[in-house]
């Protein structure tokens, strides 16, 4: 674990594996859910605060996610992004959806996908979920596409509303943006690439309730 250390909690008895994990923002809405959270990068993330496990994840999740009640994956999203054919050369970032999906639907094992809107558009994931912070009452606008092993359903969100007292990203404000999507632990240059907790804290609401479900 690294050593940003939070209070002890009990978990709802599952594990948790996010694959791809950065400095961990969508490690903490499983968290709070209740999972035991690991998480997995090809680059070091000193300030995960959870197990963290330096590896490329498509390995690790081939050799270790069969052991985890649930894999989520946000396989880099640079060669999508509209940012980067802005600012960029979309063709020199990997694509890695199609391998990622294929590893964590090989594990057996429930599965969330997350990337930018833009994938969505292009037909790369299908958009069970679309997320913004506002929906949240965060204020910051921030899309984000959610592909479930389950489809979608649950419970609904209300749609976006992107008001005028919204905070933009800009590098001279991201220290205000960081802390309005929840991610007050990371560095301003980690958060560039974070997605606020709450979405992966609503997502685990909905995969925990369609499981008890089923299970009834």
């Amino acid at each position: 674990m690294n050593g940003h250390a939070l209070p002890l909690r009990r978990p709802n008895g599952r594990r948790l594996l996010d694959l791809c994990c950065g400095a961990g923002g969508l490690s903490m809405g499983y968290y709070l859910a209740g999972f035991d959270v690991v998480g997995v990068d090809i680059h070091p993330q000193p300030n995960y605060p959870f197990t963290f496990v330096q590896a490329d994840g498509l390995d690790y999740a081939a050799q270790h996610g069969h052991a985890f009640d649930l894999v989520h994956g946000s396989w880099p999203c640079e060669r999508y992004a509209a940012v980067t054919r802005w600012r960029g050369n979309p063709e020199s970032h990997p694509d890695l959806i199609g391998s990622g999906r294929q590893v964590m639907q090989a594990t057996g094992r429930p599965w969330v996908l997350e990337n930018v809107p833009e994938t969505a558009a292009a037909g790369l994931l299908r958009p069970d979920y679309l997320l913004c912070g506002t929906q949240f009452g965060l204020k910051v606008r921030r899309h984000r596409v959610f592909e479930t092993s389950w489809g979608g359903g649950g419970d609904l969100v209300p749609p976006c509303w992107h008001h005028k007292g919204l905070l933009a990203f800009a590098h001279k404000a991201e220290r205000a943006y960081a802390d309005a999507m929840g991610c007050t632990w990371m560095t301003n240059l980690e958060a560039r690439k974070a997605v606020p907790p709450a979405y992966t804290h609503w997502i685990a609401a909905q995969f925990l309730t369609l499981e008890g479900s089923a299970a009834a």
